[in-house]
């Protein structure tokens, strides 16, 4: 969601950035996609197949990123936030026709399903497409052969280092670099269709059908290659937080769509020319001097192509917590402008392990593009269905339009997925077993606060009608202050509830504090609302800018030269600590309740994600059984 006054200049830097941001995994795909369709698929290439697969580029590229994505599936936003878990989220507010509680949770799992499998896409994308381009320099000589795995987890290192930069940060240094990569590889396509115009005949349809005629089942199994020219479709929709929809769009039309176009031509042209470079096509067709500045800036591209991938799982992962799907996390903002402009350590850190993990279990990019596919079908399939109920139970469109469009891009998911699972026993069950573990982990933990919230809002009391209490019975109030946290300020916490219950006692202050956290920046007006509501209470509303750490003390020091009670070297900071049981009652199998209670135990705790003194913090513990 943008903050920024929408200059010209400013939309242009934007452009910029979401080049090197969003569209450096589509990118890269000229560096193995059109090398990995004949490997996989163990064709010749012959000009009849050269032709065919060209052509079924060609038009995955129009229908499924330009027409899908680009057009359609951009207009699905949250709030200026996108990816599945946006979709998700528009299904589950109202909508102009209204849907069944059980179709909306239906739909709400399998838009989870869909984001715990682009995690999966997220570890593979940075993995294979940094080590393809260090595999360039084995075009140049053997003697790189030793050193190729050690380089590529070196340039995953420093990749990861430099995210907590932000996604501004990172995109100003990616967009130029970016930028000449595209028209590096728009050239080098240009200068090798000069050599053969022939080729430039398979932007008809005809060269697809007749490649499938002639090659039968092993055409429909080159699909799951051609595949890796658009998987970057779902992270760029997961991206339109970042830079906004705009930007996006003129990347794609004004620069990505025609040089990659002209890069996929030149390596068809080549080929026809010289179809012994069919090991690495990209290479093979670039003239001798330039091999080792191409190799280094391929290196520099897919690091940067990575980037696509790791900020679609930030945004992903900040939707995810919001909704509740993933527990609380240290969310860092790092940008005025740009609300999407995320940087999470802790995903940043086990993505950065995943990928580092692949590449020692995979060594290459051909064993790699085995396992790369399946996700990010399963996500792209699911998205499909989700814009089909959005499009026709939200914005009212109608139901057979919607129908035909969605079919088409259904089918297409579909062939994809097929061709994609043949490749299970070749490496595809990593990302699938990731997946599935990711949705068992995000449901859980949902399903999980549902049934622990329902247990204790059994135990809710209103706040004032439980300081009634207290003064009715005469309960005993001590000298100090105590400070509760708690979500909803009209109701008693349960940590006050059980100290007064165990201890009958309480202090004579006593304060309750709920921060909200605002999709501005920064709070430059009154930060905080105070209210005396008697019996020696008060509640604190704070406010905080997205940018801004939630420091509840800071504020108490600003309170403090007014009212002095606000000391928070003097007050005690009571914080509820719910202790989790599984047993055999009605909710979730017992496997499901244990992990449930792992997960609790391992949230951030209140005390750091609000800056509480520790030496003044009181955990209240709550034994809860599942």
């Amino acid at each position: 969601m943008s903050k920024h006054p929408q200059t010209t200049k400013y939309k242009l830097l934007l452009t910029l950035a979401a080049l090197g941001v969003v569209y450096g995994d589509i990118g890269t795909s000229p560096l193995y996609a059109l090398k990995e369709a004949f490997h996989h698929s163990h064709l010749l290439p012959t000009p009849e197949n050269i032709m065919g697969i060209l052509s079924l580029i060609f038009w995955s590229l129009i229908l499924v990123i330009s027409v899908k994505y680009l057009v359609f599936i951009l207009r699905a936003d949250d709030n200026g936030e996108g990816g599945i878990l946006a979709l998700t989220s528009l299904i589950k507010s109202p909508q102009k026709k209204e849907l069944s509680q059980n179709i909306k949770v239906a739909l709400t799992l399998t838009g989870v399903f869909g984001a715990a499998f682009l995690y999966g896409d997220g570890i593979i994308t940075p993995a294979i497409s940094i080590l393809s381009a260090v595999e360039g320099l084995r075009v140049i000589t053997p003697v790189f052969d030793p050193y190729i795995i050690p380089i590529t987890v070196l340039i995953l290192v420093l990749l990861f280092s430099v995210q907590k930069n932000g996604t501004g940060s990172v995109g100003k240094v990616f967009g130029p670099v970016t930028l000449l990569w595209f028209l590096v590889i728009g050239f080098l396509g240009a200068y090798n269709i000069f050599q053969n115009f022939e080729v430039l005949k398979s932007v008809s349809p005809f060269y697809a059908y007749q490649f499938f005629v002639q090659n039968s089942f092993s055409g429909f199994v080159v699909l799951g290659s051609v595949f890796l020219v658009v998987t970057g479709g779902e992270a760029l929709y997961s991206d339109l937080g970042h830079f906004g929809i705009e930007p996006i769009r003129k990347a794609w039309f004004y620069v990505v769509l025609p040089c990659l176009l002209l890069n996929y031509f030149g390596q068809g042209s080549f080929l026809l020319d010289h179809p012994e470079g069919v090991s690495n096509p990209f290479f093979s067709m670039a003239p001798a001097w330039s091999l080792y500045p191409l190799v280094v800036l391929a290196t520099l591209a897919t690091t940067i192509a990575s980037q696509a991938l790791i900020t679609g799982v930030f945004s992903i992962s900040m939707q995810a917590v919001q909704q509740g799907y993933l527990p609380r996390a240290l969310i860092r903002h790092t940008s005025e402008n740009e609300f999407g402009q995320i940087y999470i350590k802790n995903i940043n850190y086990l993505l950065m392990m995943g990928c580092i993990l692949l590449v020692l279990i995979f060594k290459t990019s051909s064993n790699l593009a085995a396992a790369y596919g399946i996700a990010v079908t399963l996500t792209m399939i699911i998205t499909t269905l989700l814009f089909y109920v959005v499009a026709v139970y939200r914005w009212g469109w109608n139901v057979y339009g919607a129908l035909a469009l969605c079919s088409v891009f259904a089918a297409i998911d579909l062939a994809f997925l097929g061709a994609n699972l043949l490749k299970i026993l070749d490496g595809g069950w990593f990302p699938m077993i990731l997946g599935i573990a990711g949705f068992i982990y995000m449901s859980t933990w949902k399903r999980g606060r549902e049934i622990l919230n329902s247990i204790l809002s059994k135990k809710h009391v209103p706040l004032i009608e439980f300081m009634e209490k207290i003064a009715r019975e005469n309960i005993y109030r001590s000298e100090g202050t105590s400070v509760f946290m708690s979500r909803d300020l009209m109701i008693a916490p349960l940590s006050l509830i059980n100290t007064v219950e165990h201890l009958k006692t309480a202090h004579k202050n006593l304060i309750f504090v709920s921060v909200k956290i605002t999709n501005k920046p920064k709070i430059l007006g009154q930060r905080y609302e105070l209210t005396e509501c008697g019996f020696g209470c008060y509640q604190l509303l704070i406010h905080f800018g997205y940018l801004e750490k939630p420091n509840v003390p800071a504020v108490f020091n600003l309170i403090k030269e007014t009212n002095p009670i606000f000391d928070k070297d003097k007050a005690s900071f009571f914080i509820g600590r719910e202790n989790i049981f599984a047993t055999a009652l009605p909710g979730m199998a017992i496997w499901r309740e244990k992990l449930f209670s792992f997960i609790f135990r391992n949230e951030l705790p209140a005390t750091e994600y609000f800056e509480l003194p520790k030496s003044r913090v009181v955990e209240v513990g709550t034994q809860v059984e599942i």
